[in-house]
């Protein structure tokens, strides 16, 4: 078990991005990505707004923390242009004083608050030190060699209904020790192991993820459309 005290909840942005460049404050139903994601955030029944931070450089993203009333992590001009190392993109790693982190990715605006206090709760609960989104699979797959990685079913026709399961990276939400960066370990050692991240199963549709023009206007409809 972990104390929620010890835990520092962080949404993390940029306007620097290179397919999508300042998608985080991009006119967004009637609101932005990053509104979006503080306000997921500050309606959670578990995670206690005085852990919660945003972090960023850019004066706007800055004003629209203020404009939510939680602490601002002011991120280097360094880190919010860069691509890694992970030292250095999470400079809060040793400034911040908590045990662990909860990363919420902003650029799911489907997905719930509910999800996100799931997800929460079940770190809490468990002794691994990394906790990974993802989301649950049906299908065919190969590797690089045109290997095929996925069970072939026992029958004559493609039918994804009696495939075995496999798990696919969700990108929304991440959970790891903060002492452990410093070393190069997000979450858990390279290759993870099975409990090293621990997967948690969230729902394919709320975790559509936004890098390029078409996703951001897909997205939008579909929030326009649950909202």
């Amino acid at each position: 078990m972990k104390d929620v005290k010890d835990i520092a909840f962080i949404v993390q942005a940029r306007l620097s991005s290179e397919r999508l460049p300042g998608k985080m404050i991009k006119p967004f139903a009637d609101t932005t990505l990053v509104d979006i994601a503080c306000e997921k955030v500050l309606n959670s029944k578990v995670i206690p707004k005085e852990n919660f931070y945003l972090s960023v450089y850019d004066d706007v993203l800055v004003d629209i923390g203020k404009k939510h009333g939680i602490n601002i992590y002011h991120r280097s001009e360094a880190s919010a242009l860069s691509e890694g190392p992970m030292q250095e993109v999470m400079e809060w790693h040793d400034r911040l004083p908590h045990k662990y982190v909860v990363m919420i990715s902003a650029c799911c605006p489907l997905l719930k608050t509910e999800t996100i206090d799931s997800f929460v709760q079940a770190y809490l609960d468990s002794e691994h030190r990394g906790m990974f989104a993802v989301i649950q699979k049906k299908n065919y797959f190969w590797n690089s060699n045109r290997d095929l990685i996925t069970e072939w079913p026992k029958c004559d026709v493609l039918d994804t209904k009696r495939v075995g399961v496999t798990y696919e990276a969700a990108h929304c939400l991440y959970a790891g020790r903060m002492d452990l960066i410093k070393d190069s370990i997000w979450m858990g050692e390279v290759p993870f192991t099975k409990d090293d991240p621990v997967i948690h199963v969230v729902d394919e549709e709320e975790v559509f993820d936004i890098d390029y023009p078409w996703q951001f206007t897909v997205a939008e409809a579909l929030y326009k459309e649950k909202r």
